[in-house]
């Protein structure tokens, strides 16, 4: 093994140890080591690409080893002599695909079953899961792609068939005024992003607290029981989406993560929006204008669509 100080050093090493009595501890970081992704060396030690993100979750773990009583170093490593980096890479893709084989088990076992007979958020659960593991894919595992199709089938297939909604609805919508509450968050500027996408191409927005000072506008995702808003257990993007039988798998999908990040219910597994919504809570912050927010976050939702194409 070749140990440099130097930034290029293309990998992460974590040598630790726990003292005898820290079984709770030792389960601890093996849970850490285990969802970071990294790799266990035969000698000694556990391996990560140098990312800064790795080795922010290095340092971290090895604080909490210290904290355990136990000792721990982070190195930096150009090589190691017993594995060339080729051979390495290969042993991070295998790690990821035997994670992925089980995913696309359990998710063939439940795609199996009629809709009626599928245990309740077995689905959402291998969703979360294929988002961890995508996180710590570092060199691009074969099996990947085949998971990502074949939950992308199940989006379809659990998409509701539409109803007796006309082209006509949409017409009534079409060059309008709609009108939101202040500082728009996660579910309000997805759902101007629908409209603007897929209801009314040339709409206005404006904003305020009471929809009676504009009679034009349509109110949505305001406390009223005008336009269009919380529906059940829909968001006003959910409700959007439904009310104009907007069918493209995208759309769910995008549906979904807003649903979980305004909501919090973890209904669809679906923690993407979390980001999103944590930089629109931070413009927000900011002396930043309602309508110039609102671009921003629907600048960001198309940025969501365009990267399920």
């Amino acid at each position: 093994m070749t140990v440099t100080n130097e930034k290029a050093a293309p990998w992460l090493l974590l040598v630790f140890s726990l003292p005898a009595r820290s079984a709770s501890q030792r389960v601890q970081i093996w849970r850490k080591l285990q969802r970071y992704g990294m790799l266990a060396l035969r000698s000694s030690g556990h391996v990560l690409p140098n990312t800064a993100v790795n080795q922010e979750r290095m340092e971290w773990l090895a604080t909490a080893i210290r904290t355990y009583k136990g000792q721990a170093s982070v190195v930096q490593v150009q090589g190691f002599d017993d594995l060339p980096p080729e051979h390495l890479k290969q042993l991070f893709v295998e790690a990821r695909s035997r994670d992925y084989q089980k995913l696309l088990h359990e998710a063939k076992k439940i795609l199996a079953l009629s809709r009626a007979r599928r245990p309740g958020g077995r689905l959402n659960r291998i969703r979360r899961r294929f988002l961890e593991l995508q996180d710590i894919d570092f060199f691009g595992s074969p099996l990947r792609a085949k998971v990502e199709n074949l939950l992308a089938q199940a989006d379809k297939a659990e998409t509701p068939t539409p109803g007796r909604k006309t082209s006509g609805k949409r017409r009534e919508y079409l060059n309008r005024l709609w009108m939101t509450r202040p500082r728009p968050g996660i579910d309000r500027v997805s759902s101007a992003w629908l409209i603007r996408r897929f209801i009314d191409p040339k709409a206005r927005f404006t904003f305020g607290d009471d929809p009676s000072a504009y009679d034009e506008a349509i109110p949505f995702d305001m406390f009223c029981s005008q336009g269009f808003g919380h529906r059940g257990d829909d968001c006003t993007f959910e409700t959007l989406q439904k009310e104009f039988s907007i069918k493209e798998s995208r759309v769910k999908r995008i549906a979904q993560i807003i649903h979980d990040a305004d909501l919090g219910d973890e209904k669809f597994g679906r923690v993407e929006g979390q980001g999103l919504d944590k930089v629109l809570n931070g413009w927000s912050k900011q002396d930043v204008p309602d309508d110039e927010l609102l671009q921003r976050g629907m600048d960001l939702i198309e940025g969501l669509y365009e990267s399920f194409a």
